[in-house]
């Protein structure tokens, strides 16, 4: 399997909501005007199958990461100054490469000397706490080309929309439904994840999901903001699932982590992600 590390370098921000119209003009600037760029980070395919070769490695060595999956594939993000720790971790089991002027070129174990080796043991991971928001979610994809046919209803709800799906009977036991959107746009590849019933605000016929058309249940991991600092909050939800066998989508934002997981498997989810954090526990 291939990893690859892409040129750019990248930050991970977050918004006030107040504040956000102060943004608004840069970033429909980003969605719609034409520009080809990358992503600074290793890219990788499908986080359930990296699980163990990828993320459990690099929690061991006690860096932390963010994934981002989206409809195309996945990415994994990790600070700088770890990089030398990540290639000289996964060289035996990848074949790496760098980006360079938009062509790749191999890297060695030889080229992360430099930092490494990363001996220190760090403390054991936090065990948070999981809530399963009551949305279903979708999957979605874009032809890019048609973008534009979108562009008022992806502002509004980017911009102004910001209620509550009203998914959830008040009387269920489960956290009630949140606000989720999530739209990435990596190399021209679009995607977007969304709740069912925000979806039916945009054109049926432009946007594009598996044949299956299958729908999403929500993991979310952390009481409170998680921080950047912590190491393995991945690993500890990504590890049970790829022993479990259960697919997985996961996105990492600036406060929480969130794995997406078939609607029919949740229970199971639910289910294998309390055994493991009652082991971490005891």
């Amino acid at each position: 399997m291939e990893l690859h590390i892409l040129e750019h370098r990248v930050r991970v921000l977050s918004v006030a909501r107040p504040g956000l119209w102060l943004y608004t003009h840069p970033l429909i600037k980003l969605l719609f005007l034409p520009r080809r760029s990358r992503g600074a980070a290793v890219q990788a395919a499908g986080v359930t199958k990296i699980a163990r070769s990828v993320i459990a490695p690099l929690a061991e060595h006690h860096v932390s990461v963010l994934m981002l999956s989206t409809y195309q594939t996945d990415f994994i993000l990790v600070r700088e100054q770890d990089l030398s720790v990540v290639i000289h971790t996964l060289a035996q089991e990848f074949d790496i490469y760098r980006e360079v002027g938009g062509e790749p070129v191999p890297v060695t174990r030889d080229d992360s000397s430099n930092g490494f080796p990363r001996t220190q043991h760090g403390p054991s991971p936090t065990v948070h706490p999981i809530q399963s928001p009551q949305n279903r979610f979708c999957v979605l994809t874009l032809d890019p080309e048609t973008l534009p046919a979108i562009a008022t209803t992806l502002i509004d709800v980017l911009f102004y929309s910001h209620s509550t799906p009203k998914e959830a009977a008040s009387s269920s036991p489960e956290p009630s439904s949140i606000t989720f959107f999530a739209f990435s746009l990596i190399e021209g590849y679009i995607s977007i994840v969304m709740d069912a019933e925000t979806q039916k605000k945009f054109p049926s016929d432009l946007l594009l999901t598996s044949s299956s058309g299958e729908l999403w249940r929500m993991v979310r991991i952390g009481g409170q903001p998680l921080g950047f600092d912590e190491c393995g909050i991945v690993a500890q939800i990504a590890g049970p699932l790829a022993a479990a066998d259960i697919s997985a989508y996961y996105i990492s934002t600036f406060n929480f982590d969130h794995a997406l997981v078939p609607e029919d498997g949740i229970g199971s989810v639910i289910e294998v992600l309390q055994r493991r954090q009652e082991g971490l526990a005891s």
